[in-house]
């Protein structure tokens, strides 16, 4: 079994320095706008500051944070995978690109699985050659 967890340190940080200052100006102003912002963005922090990435006998599972936002593949779907490097302006979180669908916390390293019905599905990762070659040999 390969299970795999990607922290988004960027992604955090960023998203950090908005709750700073959103609380801030949220509490020294007592601005609706600024609290709410605030909440929004400690749930995109709880939701999307890390990725992880389980492959068993059965499926490839991603989860993105504490799980509420995941997907899974069976083995039997995929009908290939490789590495490859995203391009920057793809971004982080979910994302539809010109292929098909991202899923990344941080980096342009990911593994691209093609599969049987003509979706394509990119899992960004700092491990792409091991979670390849895990995804192959299963």
């Amino acid at each position: 079994m390969y299970k795999h967890i990607q922290s988004g340190w960027l992604l955090l940080t960023l998203v950090g320095l908005g709750i700073l200052l959103t609380g801030y100006l949220g509490i020294l102003c007592s601005n609706w706008i600024a609290l709410t912002v605030f909440g929004m963005l400690v749930i995109c922090a709880i939701l999307f500051a890390s990725l992880t990435v389980t492959v068993n006998n059965n499926f490839v599972e991603i989860r993105f944070g504490v799980g509420v936002v995941r997907r899974k593949f069976t083995l039997e779907e995929i009908k290939s995978c490789a590495v490859v490097r995203n391009r920057w302006w793809y971004g982080w979180g979910i994302r539809k690109i010109s292929k098909g669908w991202l899923f990344n916390v941080s980096g342009l390293d990911a593994v691209e699985l093609a599969m049987r019905n003509g979706r394509v599905y990119r899992i960004g990762t700092d491990e792409p050659q091991k979670l390849s070659e895990t995804i192959r040999k299963k």
